[in-house]
């Protein structure tokens, strides 16, 4: 996977919603845990043509689905798709989009991610990411 980096931009949670908005190719792939979607919530894409899929990056054991990639593929994302990933704070995204960036039209890593980073209290969600930012988000 040496030098795919290069092909992976990354964007802000409202350059993502707008790309997300206005590209029928685009696809937002959710890297985080089933856990994650349950207890902490998912962006609510409802209002957009675009797609959105659910593909665990690292599995609740911690270890790396090596499967991502075909995945990916077995729901329907592939050449034709720019595809914007998002995790937690970005960095399960950027590894998961550095990794399928030669499977893809272009692959985008969400800065920050969901969340963002921790605050000065220890709280994510508050100051950077999808929710900090205004956009719709649901909780299940």
């Amino acid at each position: 996977m040496e030098g795919m980096s290069e092909s992976v931009e990354s964007v802000s949670p409202a350059r993502a919603w707008a790309q997300l908005a206005s590209d029928p190719n685009a696809v937002l792939v959710d890297v985080r845990t089933a856990s994650e979607w349950s207890w902490v919530g998912v962006p609510d894409t409802s209002s957009l043509t675009s797609r959105m899929v659910f593909i665990e990056w690292v599995g609740s054991t911690g270890e790396r689905n090596e499967d991502f990639c075909s995945e990916l593929a077995d729901a329907g994302v592939g050449e034709e798709s720019n595809v914007y990933f998002l995790c937690r704070s970005g960095a399960r995204s950027q590894a998961a989009a550095e990794a399928s960036a030669s499977k893809v039209g272009q692959a985008f890593n969400i800065l920050d991610g969901f969340e963002g980073p921790l605050d000065a209290d220890g709280h994510r969600g508050t100051s950077t990411g999808w929710k900090a930012s205004g956009l719709p988000w649901r909780q299940s």
